[in-house]
């Protein structure tokens, strides 16, 4: 399978998804609207469709005229604060205009796909390790598209699928050449970043009463060049094996302290913080069992250090601070 179709490939994790698989020798075609995607991190390699993924006639065109192999899924909105203030908005673009595209795909002949879900389809672990076999109770809008989409696929028949639920990804690829780009992030170590490279005055923390040992929420932060790695042991696996579920993360939990604690000491700008209420729908815990990830894709982490996540996601935030 050398043949890609990479929807949301304009976006943080599709970008970075895209150069890996065009230096592993495929060849990738990007279709992106760009309304959170940016133009500049697509590679120049890649060829470039600007449309939305529910635009019948152009994807059908771009399909048809293209032997392609696998569809990898990504194209969404992230904001689970946004996605609670508008949770149609969140239903249309994640699952309804998604089976538009998915029906189109699986009506040409296109029915391998690998799918970008999301670990918040658990929702509330109470503070247990996840593992992909844990009951789902998504807690918010966001989530519950991505949910929807993936019980989609699993009811269609005769297609094989990889349903990625990805924990928190962070960090950025260590040529520089893609990271995260966004105006208005929810990310912690993006905005962390920001606050430390820009001189802002202070973070803002949601939420310092969860049920954790310091009352911050909990993550399991997987660097975003090891997922894309996951992306390419998926390829592989389909070639060869049926359609499987896959946390990706490494199964170590950081609380927001933590990751602050760790960032202010490699930082010159130290990062000062207030601690403000929590946002409606988040959670206090979420970590990975990755062991089915590593078993069945055979796949070992690169980049689970915390210290070099951060200072990726600080080297590609200085980078963008010279482009402005």
């Amino acid at each position: 399978m050398k043949n890609i179709l990479i929807t949301g490939g304009a976006g943080y994790i599709g970008s970075h998804i895209s150069y890996l698989l065009i230096d592993k020798g495929y060849n990738v075609t990007i279709i992106d609207n760009l309304v959170t995607g940016n133009k500049k991190i697509i590679p120049s390699k890649a060829k470039f469709f600007k449309t939305d993924i529910a635009n019948k006639k152009k994807i059908k065109q771009i399909i048809t005229r293209n032997k392609f192999d696998c569809v990898i899924h990504l194209a969404g909105l992230v904001s689970v604060e946004e996605s609670v203030l508008k949770p149609k908005k969140y239903l249309n673009y994640n699952y309804e205009k998604a089976k538009i595209f998915l029906d189109l795909c699986f009506k040409n002949n296109l029915k391998k796909i690998i799918f970008s879900s999301t670990a918040l389809v658990y929702g509330n672990s109470k503070n247990k390790i996840i593992n992909e076999n844990f009951a789902l109770k998504p807690s918010n809008p966001y989530a519950k598209s991505k949910l929807k989409l993936e019980n989609f696929l699993i009811r269609t028949k005769d297609i094989n699928y990889i349903i990625l639920r990805y924990f928190n990804v962070a960090g950025a690829e260590v040529k520089l050449r893609t990271g995260l780009i966004s105006k208005h992030s929810t990310h912690l170590i993006k905005k962390a970043s920001e606050t430390s490279i820009y001189n802002k005055k202070r973070l803002i923390i949601n939420g310092n009463d969860y049920n954790t040992n310091d009352g911050t929420a909990v993550r399991d932060y997987i660097h975003v060049a090891d997922l894309a790695e996951i992306h390419l042991k998926s390829l592989i696996y389909l070639e060869k094996s049926r359609s499987n579920i896959f946390n990706c993360g490494y199964g170590i939990g950081y609380s927001v302290l933590d990751v602050i604690n760790t960032y202010n000491n490699i930082l010159k700008n130290k990062i000062s913080y207030i601690f403000g209420p929590r946002r409606i729908g988040d959670i206090g815990f979420l970590v990975s069992n990755p062991n089915k990830l590593k078993k069945c894709l055979t796949w070992k982490p690169k980049f689970n250090n915390l210290k070099l996540i951060l200072k990726t996601a600080l080297l590609w935030e200085k980078k963008l601070k010279t482009l402005k």
